[in-house]
């Protein structure tokens, strides 16, 4: 593909947060010809997320918190139910992953297993997730979790029968995309 794209120019336009860049470069299209192209491009680093199951019990453990961009999009709450995640911020995702499990829903996980990775906004958004699970028990349980309040989160941690959880999905009471094919992936492969 390198040899179809070809950078003009790329401007930052914010680093406030994590990076906004536009580009423009010419693409040659399917049928040869060139065509220039204009591009905003949000770099914000990769990501790990992870759903914690217990076939046991047929638990999964979610977790509950504020997403301003929700909230301005039209989601009244603001509060979205999700699987424990984090960016990598210069960690492997294996390390990130376990911390933010501890750090977000109070577990520590023992043997955690990939089970794919994901762009989830190719059109804007830069960042590739990668999808753990991992199996819990209450004897994993090292703390109440919550999140780190120096970084404003303000979690609520939850832990839900799995079929509870699955028909959040078809209720909209689960609306956050990490969570929704975690939780499908489960259905297809763990309960």
């Amino acid at each position: 593909m390198s040899d179809r794209v070809k950078i003009h120019s790329i401007e930052v336009l914010s680093d406030n947060w994590y990076v906004l860049r536009k580009a423009t470069f010419d693409y040659q299209r399917n049928n040869g010809e060139w065509q220039t192209q204009s591009r905003e491009v949000y770099d914000r680093g990769n990501g790990a997320t992870i759903l914690l199951y217990n076939l046991a019990q047929q638990t999964v453990v979610l977790t509950r918190q504020f997403r301003f961009p929700a909230f301005s999009n039209g989601l009244e709450s603001g509060l979205l139910i999700e699987t424990a995640a984090g960016l990598l911020d210069q960690a492997s995702p294996e390390e990130r992953i376990r911390l933010e499990a501890e750090e977000e829903t109070g577990y520590q996980v023992q043997a955690i297993e990939k089970v794919f990775e994901a762009y989830m906004s190719p059109g804007s958004v830069t960042e590739k997730l990668y999808f753990y699970i991992a199996a819990y028990q209450a004897k994993d349980k090292l703390n109440h979790g919550g999140g780190v309040v120096s970084e404003g989160e303000d979690i609520e941690v939850l832990e839900l029968p799995f079929q509870q959880a699955l028909a959040m999905v078809k209720t909209g009471e689960i609306q956050d995309g990490k969570t929704i094919i975690l939780l499908q992936y489960a259905a297809l492969h763990l309960f």
